[in-house]
């Protein structure tokens, strides 16, 4: 039996439902965002879960809560999980971003590997902290169905690194909309992408929402 992770993206936010950039603000999750999260829940309760692993922020607490509670697992939480901090950009549209730290977002934008947010991390540094969970949990746990809660850049970073694509092109390779389900089973021949941003678990109004 191999490992399998589920990598699942918080519901909505205000900051979401805003397509502004949200990584240190510690948002909760709009009524819309909880509506996601038991859609969820009711749609993966009835699988066999060996362990929950889920960054500590609101947003991905809320969303993991109602799987917790009705399958009696408690959430292991995780900083190397937590969202890309945005430093200055935190809370502000790309729009105003673009205007008010014009070379920064540029840099940024062609290669975001090496290059941070005004004032906050690179992606090869969310790489390396969200890389040592995936490492604990494929040490602790070398079979079952494991599911990780967290956010859009760091889940498309994970994503990016186990399989093998360049971590700065993660913005532009991966879709990770709020709420969607990405799954990666670990064998003998390495990681294997099976499912990618699925929300097959929201009805067709939570999926059409505005927002990233």
């Amino acid at each position: 039996m191999s490992l399998t992770l589920y990598f699942l993206r918080h519901g909505q936010t205000e900051c979401s439902r805003n397509n502004s950039f949200c990584g240190s603000i510690d948002s909760e999750l709009t009524p819309e965002g909880l509506e996601m999260a038991k859609a969820f829940a009711d749609a993966y309760s009835s699988m066999d879960w060996t362990a929950i692993f889920c960054s500590p922020m609101q947003r991905t607490v809320l969303t993991a809560k109602p799987l917790c509670e009705a399958i009696k697992i408690e959430p292991q939480l995780r900083d190397g999980l937590k969202e890309i901090n945005y430093g200055q950009w935190e809370g502000r549209t790309p729009e105003v971003i673009s205007r008010e730290y014009h070379d920064d977002y540029i840099r940024w934008s062609a290669d975001p590997a090496w290059n941070a947010p005004t004032g906050g991390e690179m992606a090869v540094t969310i790489a390396s902290r969200a890389l040592q969970v995936i490492e604990e949990i494929k040490q602790n746990y070398t079979s079952g169905k494991v599911l990780v809660v967290a956010h859009k850049a760091t889940i498309r970073i994970m994503l990016c690194s186990v399989l093998g694509i360049d971590v700065g092109r993660f913005r532009f390779r991966l879709g990770c909309p709020v709420a969607s389900v990405s799954i990666v089973e670990f064998s003998s021949h390495g990681p294997l992408l099976k499912v990618l941003a699925d929300r097959s678990h929201l009805d067709e109004r939570l999926r059409n929402l505005p927002g990233t």
